[in-house]
């Protein structure tokens, strides 16, 4: 079975020990609504494909390519920066995984496993992926790293050798231990 839309999948009606294919690619309007949740510049060439698969009994597990081009400002000097992202994605849909309501709950082991939704929303799960495929710190491959000093008028900045309090304890050992460096 294969679908091309963004409809929810119902675990409860895909046929059992079948594969369920998917290729989702989100039109204009679609892209610029997840690129605007995003704090995408734009949003490009998105194309998420791939199958979800029984897994035992109960159990389903999805596997994916999440494609796409984002736009992201540079994080030193708000340029846009291109990045083509193509990730894979898994997830598995575990019958036996307790649903947690509580908004304090540890993080699982493993942050793949989810409990079986009455309905998956495959448009959720692509724009959860492409969050999480998003350069965290997107920079031109031309741009440095920078180091801002803050400091009031007439006040001498901090140096970063000035914040390391053992930098200057090899020099204080060779000055107690003398010129012939035995300590007498």
């Amino acid at each position: 079975m294969s679908d091309t839309s963004p409809k929810p999948v119902r675990f409860d009606k895909l046929p059992q020990g079948q594969d369920f294919t998917f290729t989702i690619t989100p039109d204009a309007d679609t892209r610029q609504d997840i690129a605007a949740r995003l704090d995408l510049l734009s949003l490009r060439k998105v194309r998420f494909e791939g199958k979800i698969a029984p897994l035992g009994k109960t159990d389903w597990q999805l596997t994916a390519i999440i494609g796409a081009t984002v736009v992201q400002p540079s994080v030193v000097s708000l340029e846009p920066v291109s990045t083509r992202i193509d990730d894979p994605v898994t997830r598995i849909y575990r019958k036996d995984v307790a649903v947690i309501q509580d908004e304090e709950a540890e993080m699982p082991e493993d942050d793949t496993v989810e409990a079986i939704p009455v309905e998956l929303n495959l448009m959720e799960v692509l724009e959860e992926a492409l969050a999480l495929s998003l350069p965290l710190y997107p920079r031109a491959a031309d741009e440095q790293e920078f180091e801002a000093t803050y400091t009031p008028p007439g006040v001498e900045p901090i140096k970063e050798a000035d914040i390391k309090p053992f930098a200057g304890l090899a020099d204080l050992k060779k000055r107690l231990e003398g010129d012939d460096g035995t300590g007498k």
